[in-house]
């Protein structure tokens, strides 16, 4: 998701798009440690979804 997408939600539909996605990294991760995960970079890219998410909530933070 790039970060012009996620401007375009409201705080609170980014601070639930970001527990989904955390709940989604802790399968990624439950999946990794048995051996069931194909797509080792969907880790890579919940990680950086996460953390774009929460640098523009803290960019809005800062511009009230």
């Amino acid at each position: 998701m790039k970060a012009n997408e996620i401007r375009n939600f409201s705080t609170p539909d980014i601070l639930t798009k970001i527990d989904e996605l955390k709940n989604e990294l802790f399968n990624l991760r439950f999946q990794l440690a048995t051996g069931q995960l194909e797509n080792t970079a969907r880790i890579k890219q919940v990680k950086k979804d996460i953390a774009r998410m929460k640098t523009i909530i803290r960019e809005r933070e800062l511009n009230n």
